[in-house]
């Protein structure tokens, strides 16, 4: 039975979210957010699995990005190029992917279109760092390839600009994915759904 819905974990890597010289803000915000939405969407997975002898019915996808050591600190191979979240190997019915980019947008490398539709996936759910970066162009480069996108409001958030908070920065991205026919949801209202359900769904409207 085809995945139908993948999770989409962005860019949630050291420099970003645990170092703390160079971490946003809410790095803790979107890592204990990170940790829930994983640990629930795991339970899921193993009790579908091995209890039901059940498909996962979702795969989840590691977007990894990479720098040259002249562009910043996202260096192959280096501890703030690292994932806080670490793929899990070896399941019964496939296994965590990881993608690497070098740009915003994770559909830059056609590996993750590959790995999306060899899975049979319809619906994405996204969260991760920047939002208006990284997270925002994944998102719409998910809609131009014709995908249906649940963007997970509270498990994203970047550095504060000049003239917007990061909170309001977030509420701008959620906007404006949400124009172009994204879900936004609350990551607390999605995993509730989840658990009760007992399945990773992509879009709640």
């Amino acid at each position: 039975m085809p995945s139908k819905t993948a999770i989409l974990v962005v860019d949630i890597q050291n420099s970003l979210a645990t170092n703390p010289c160079t971490k946003i803000p809410h790095a803790a915000r979107v890592c204990e957010a990170g940790t829930s939405i994983l640990q629930v969407a795991r339970q899921i997975r193993d009790t579908r699995v091995r209890e039901h002898s059940l498909p996962p019915g979702f795969i989840t996808v590691f977007v990894q990005h990479q720098e040259s050591p002249e562009e910043g600190l996202l260096v192959f191979g280096t501890d703030p190029w690292g994932l806080v979240f670490k793929p899990r190997q070896g399941l019964e019915n496939g296994e965590d992917f990881v993608v690497a980019k070098s740009v915003r947008t994770a559909f830059s490398n056609p590996v993750l279109e590959q790995i999306l539709r060899e899975h049979g996936v319809e619906e994405l759910v996204i969260f991760g760092i920047q939002s208006e970066c990284c997270v925002e162009a994944t998102c719409h480069g998910a809609i131009d390839a014709g995908f249906a996108i649940t963007l997970l409001s509270g498990a994203h958030s970047t550095y504060p600009e000049p003239e917007a908070r990061p909170e309001e920065i977030e509420a701008q991205v959620e906007a404006r994915v949400r124009a172009r026919g994204a879900t936004v949801v609350r990551w607390e209202d999605a995993v509730e759904v989840w658990e009760k359900k007992g399945q990773v769904l992509g879009p709640y409207q």
